[in-house]
């Protein structure tokens, strides 16, 4: 099950890499390079999908939609950015429970006040803690499965401090959380500082231009990280590429300058698996 799998990753504290997918060609490449694991990132969703920012435009019924396309196409575990879960303790439950279905291995619910905010975005705030230990105790109360993981994320760091957000993660564990997530710690001695002083695992959110110091993948392990995001790493990459791409068709009226920076015809049927449905095709005749 992928959920077991993903338990056990997150157990071994080796700051598994986990880039983030907005849709199911993206999981699917992220599969085919060797990656142990794909995350659904919510701003991807809400810039792919529906070209607007991540502050909250986005809704349960597509998060579950898009959590549904790409649990069809990987056995990859799924670990889906829940936001913050889309209302009170009641909307927490039917949220879980939805994305369990749909076939997510993990959720990631955060405690930041409705309609929220991108983690490195200014202006962010968080509801009481009373309340979001509310909303994790309901979460967990929801999965179907044991496995079926919990990270509970604090953007308290931005309005509280540091201590504050390792106190509401705390309070996150003992409410059922399995993972927990403290976002934008400013420098590398607050990003040691979360793993040392919390014992579950922890998340690392690697965003270019972000508030975090981006640090390799050994130096977060050696921290004590179980799991780092590059949530949209494939999205800004992809930005650039169609940016570069189609401004040499605009001014070139041809392909010909960048034909170097297209995957091959052959190769995005590779990708998408056709020789798979040719197989069924032949089958019928």
């Amino acid at each position: 099950m992928a959920a077991t799998h993903l338990k056990q990753k997150l157990a071994e504290r080796r700051a598994l890499l986990v880039p983030g997918a907005a849709n199911a060609l993206t999981a699917r490449i992220i599969e085919d390079l060797g990656f142990e694991a794909i995350y659904l990132t919510g701003a991807g969703l809400a810039n792919t999908s529906f070209g607007v920012p991540d502050v909250g435009l986005t809704t349960m019924t597509e998060l579950v939609q898009a959590t549904a396309a790409i649990s069809a196409v990987t056995s990859l575990p799924l670990i889906v950015d829940g936001d913050t879960g889309f209302g009170n303790e009641l909307n927490v439950t039917r949220t879980v429970r939805a994305l369990e279905r749909a076939g997510a291995a993990a959720v990631q619910l955060e405690d930041q006040v409705f309609p929220k905010k991108c983690g490195h975005f200014e202006g962010k705030a968080v509801i009481p803690a009373a309340e979001a230990v509310a909303k994790i105790k309901a979460a967990a109360d929801a999965r179907h499965s044991a496995d079926f993981l919990l990270i509970a994320r604090t953007d308290a760091r931005a309005v509280d401090g540091l201590d504050a957000a390792i106190e509401r993660a705390g309070r996150y564990v003992e409410a059922g959380a399995d993972v927990t997530f403290v976002e934008a710690p400013e420098t590398v001695e607050e990003l040691a500082a979360i793993p040392r002083r919390l014992e579950v695992p922890q998340v690392a959110n690697m965003v270019f231009g972000g508030k975090t110091p981006v640090l390799s993948q050994k130096e977060l392990a050696g921290m004590g990280f179980s799991l780092v995001l590059y949530a949209n790493a494939a999205l800004q990459a992809s930005v650039l590429a169609m940016q570069e791409v189609l401004a040499a068709l605009r001014d070139d009226g041809s392909l010909a300058r960048v034909s170097n920076r297209l995957a091959s015809f052959e190769e995005r049927q590779r990708i998408v698996k056709k020789n798979e449905w040719d197989t069924i095709e032949k089958g019928k005749r």
